[in-house]
């Protein structure tokens, strides 16, 4: 029998289980419905060697999947909303964001408890450069080294000795079942985490109107509002994988408070703001608090950036 909806998805373990996810939900929703998945490797996953600042950006992760839909070999496809563009291709829209899963980073080791009982030297891997400045700035001594591949991968790098400790999004280890490894949460205060970390997005083409009314019950409100203040920020800074910024926005006593920082490589110079808007206009709050970054010194760390 022909699917009624197929899903284009990356190949990783996480990937699946974020696609499987929303195939269920779709599913349950809407009885009759069938939806399979299309499983495909993206050049973000086959560039395992290089950070992603240096290999082309999120949009890496992406572009297969999109690829697929324009081709009509998939009608929408499941993304982690942090490898989401902040600029999508003309006739793509994001159709819905899923409620957020726990957005915070975590601290995971085999022999240590937290980043502060790291001993001096001891080697912390991540393949973020918003979490390599925040680490640097608090922990100085720690030498911060770059970590790609799935999460499998990373967590086999650790356990085999290569890293004292990494640092990955807690939100993709508790859907894996992996909650276990965690062993502390940092902060948003200590590592305020990327533009749309923990939620689920869903992409499809604008002409697509079925589509559009399938999935939109999946939509979250507050997950969304707050998903688009904080991806206002990265497009107005123009932010991409080689800008140290993490924008974090929650739910506050004027509708959306958010927070954001832009951060040299170092963790030496940070730009900082924290405002709070209606969440009507998720939109303006993101510019404002961008303008904000802007006379807080993120200019001139951002040009210190380019090559």
């Amino acid at each position: 029998m022909k699917p009624n909806l197929v899903i284009a998805t990356r190949r990783s373990r996480l990937a699946l289980w974020q696609a499987e996810h929303v195939k269920a939900r779709l599913e349950a929703l809407h009885p009759g419905l069938r939806v399979d998945l299309a499983p495909m490797s993206t050049r973000g996953d086959e560039l395992l060697e290089a950070t992603l600042a240096t290999a082309g950006g999120k949009g890496l992760f992406v572009k297969e999947l999109e690829q697929a839909m324009a081709d009509g070999r998939a009608d929408l496809a499941v993304h982690s909303m942090k490898d989401v563009p902040v600029e999508l291709p003309p006739g793509f829209v994001l159709a819905a964001m899923t409620e957020r899963e726990d957005p915070r980073d975590a601290f995971v080791s085999v022999r240590h408890a937290s980043l502060a009982e790291l001993p001096p030297a001891a080697m912390v891997g991540t393949s973020s450069l918003r979490r390599q400045a925040q680490i640097a700035e608090r922990h100085p001594a720690l030498q911060i080294r770059p970590l790609r591949g799935n999460l499998d991968t990373r967590l086999a790098k650790l356990d085999r000795g290569d890293y004292a400790a990494i640092v990955l999004a807690a939100a993709g280890l508790k859907r894996l079942g992996l909650a276990a490894r965690i062993r502390s949460l940092l902060s948003v205060e200590e590592s305020l985490p990327a533009a749309g970390q923990a939620a689920l997005g869903i992409e499809c083409l604008a002409s697509r109107a079925e589509v559009l009314a399938l999935v939109a019950p999946l939509a979250d409100a507050a997950t969304g509002a707050c998903v688009l203040a904080e991806r206002a920020v990265n497009r107005s800074l123009g932010g991409n994988c080689a800008v140290p910024l993490g924008a974090f926005a929650e739910p506050g006593a004027r509708g959306l408070r958010l927070r954001a920082v832009v951060a040299s490589p170092d963790g030496r110079r940070m730009a900082r703001a924290d405002e709070e808007g209606p969440a009507s206009d998720p939109e303006a709050l993101g510019a404002r608090v961008a303008e904000r970054l802007r006379e807080r010194g993120a200019i001139e760390i951002l040009q210190a950036l380019q090559p």
